[in-house]
């Protein structure tokens, strides 16, 4: 047997740290953004960049990743790969690297993707990056990377255009095609932000798996700390481009030591499930105790569809009710059901049977114009604010307008209405003026809450109201709704699939499966004492660090 002694370039490079980031700085024009951040990650190692939006998140990956804008983005500093200084490379000796040892799995796959190319055709090309040449064995090294990623069904996959395949299937096609060339790095840019919980557990585990088989580096981009907490070995917190903490994610979470650390970690659901907690609890027990005291009642309500020529089951038989004053959280995953069960209370859709009574007054069977008065005491506040307010108009417009189409009060009596409405979410009224582009995600969701709160409703519809937002934000707004429930007794029908923020901020909750309540009741005992296997898969999913322990 031949022994063959590594190279004096092979025994440096495996020495030295995967990655290298020392004082990277970058600025966008003449604005800087990221000022003087260094870490490391070793081969086969972990490393999350946590914070809000704008801290400088994912502009120090695109500086690690030679994507920042050529005309406007200047990184300066030391970027070094595997031994190798990278940030100062001509593009041409930097592209062999980008796709074969350094992959990239970006947030949202349905922009990452070509919507008019199958998935087959554009995963050749990652199957390229990976030396094979031969079409055929480009096409099983694609089906088998598909199978080890879990899609079911590999063959339908690449046959498939990416609408027709869910977002948790598109974002495991795109960590297969970044692992397909078999990378030494890769970049994960908020790979489950957008993605049901249980999804999410399940992309999460399969980047852990993938770093144990293949040896990966993993460069985790996330603003929650509990997942990185959960899924990785150091962690670097960063507020507005500069680092806040960096270190082992054990001491890291186990004693944070910079106030805007021991905030995020306050504001993360899966943390702090006690945050809202109430004193009063005495509108839980209507539950099962005040038959009475209903404020929206939804009786075997069932609706179906037709899809490709056949009928299916949107809902079935599902029954809830929402006591005065409390609130109630739909949960489950895509499909299960949620949406379609909102549009039945909207009046959006009609269900095929069963009743819906809102206020003690039925909701269904009636005509438009009763229909019209019953919406004005049951409002909706949308998942995403960057698309549920119209660019083109003004804050004040926005609130004004539930106002101007039910013709309430005089003009004079309107504009104070908005201005209260600002206030009650903490906005200025200064900010009548501005359009939406000129405001954060936190205050855009903020006067999309104002517009639903101007027209005094007792009953506002929160469809995943915050998942486009940090968790901080998301704490903010939380805040602001927990405050005006108790100061106007609102009551709340919540729409998520985030079951840390249900258990944190539900009062009682229903689990959708298929179009069907598989388990309801208290958030307490439906959470902590799961019934059934699906309810149990759903809160196992919720990320549950332990400092005592490595990631």
């Amino acid at each position: 047997m031949t022994l063959t002694l590594p190279s004096r370039e092979q025994t440096r490079a495996e020495a030295a740290p995967l990655l290298r980031v020392r004082d990277l700085s970058v600025a966008y024009g003449r604005t800087p953004v990221v000022h003087d951040v260094s870490f490391s990650i070793p081969h086969g190692g972990s490393l999350a960049l946590i914070g809000e939006s704008g801290s400088g998140k994912s502009t120090i990956a695109r500086s690690v990743l030679r994507l920042l804008p050529r005309a406007t983005g200047r990184a300066s500093g030391r970027v070094e790969f595997a031994g190798d200084e990278v940030l100062g490379l001509s593009e041409a000796r930097f592209r062999p690297l980008r796709g074969r040892r350094l992959g990239f799995v970006p947030q949202d796959p349905s922009n990452a993707l070509n919507p008019v190319r199958t998935i087959g055709s554009q995963a050749h090309e990652a199957a390229a990056l990976s030396g094979i040449t031969d079409a055929g064995a480009q096409r099983d090294a694609i089906l088998d990377v598909f199978a080890r990623v879990g899609l079911p069904d590999p063959r339908r996959v690449y046959g498939s255009y990416p609408h027709q395949l869910s977002g948790g299937m598109l974002q495991r096609v795109l960590i297969g095609l970044a692992v397909l060339p078999r990378p030494e790095l890769l970049v994960a840019d908020e790979p489950t932000s957008a993605l049901d919980v249980t999804i999410q557990k399940r992309i999460l585990d399969l980047l852990g798996d993938l770093r144990e088989e293949l040896g990966i580096g993993l460069l985790l981009i996330t603003h929650d700390l509990a997942i990185a907490a959960e899924r990785t070995d150091e962690i670097v917190v960063l507020k507005d481009g500069r680092v806040q903490e960096a270190g082992a994610t054990r001491e890291v979470f186990a004693a944070p030591t910079s106030p805007y650390t021991v905030q995020l970690q306050a504001d993360a659901p899966a943390l702090n499930p006690d945050r809202y907690r109430r004193a009063d609890e005495r509108g839980v027990d209507a539950w099962t105790t005040d038959t009475t005291a209903t404020r929206i009642e939804v009786r075997e309500v069932s609706k179906s569809f037709v899809v490709d020529g056949s009928e299916r089951a949107a809902v079935s038989a599902v029954s809830f009710r929402v006591p005065p004053g409390t609130t109630h959280a739909l949960v489950g995953e895509s499909g299960s059901g949620k949406t379609t069960t909102v549009r039945l209370l909207l009046g959006l859709e009609t269900p095929d049977t069963g009743d819906i009574v809102v206020d003690g007054k039925p909701a269904t069977g009636r005509t438009e114009a009763e229909l019209r008065g019953i919406r004005r005491h049951l409002q909706l506040v949308y998942q995403n604010p960057f698309t549920s307010l119209d660019p083109t108009w003004t804050v004040g417009r926005i609130v004004r307008e539930p106002l101007d189409q039910y013709r309430v009060g005089t003009r004079a009596e309107r504009l104070a209405k908005v201005t209260e409405a600002l206030d009650a979410v903490g906005l200025s009224p200064q900010l009548t003026r501005r359009r939406p582009d000129a405001l954060s995600g936190g205050q855009r969701q903020r006067v999309a809450i104002a517009r639903a709160l101007v027209l005094e409703p007792d009953v506002i519809v929160l469809d995943e109201p915050t998942s486009a937002l940090d968790v901080t934000v998301q704490a903010g707004v939380f805040d602001v709704l927990r405050r005006l429930q108790r100061e106007r007794g609102l009551t709340y029908l919540f729409v998520s699939h985030d079951l840390a923020l249900v258990r944190q901020i539900a009062d009682t909750v229903s689990v959708l499966k298929d179009g069907r309540v598989v388990e309801a009741g208290r958030v307490a005992d439906v959470l902590s004492h799961p019934r059934e296997q699906y309810t149990r898969a759903l809160v196992d999913a919720i990320p549950t660090p332990d400092p005592r322990s490595p990631s």
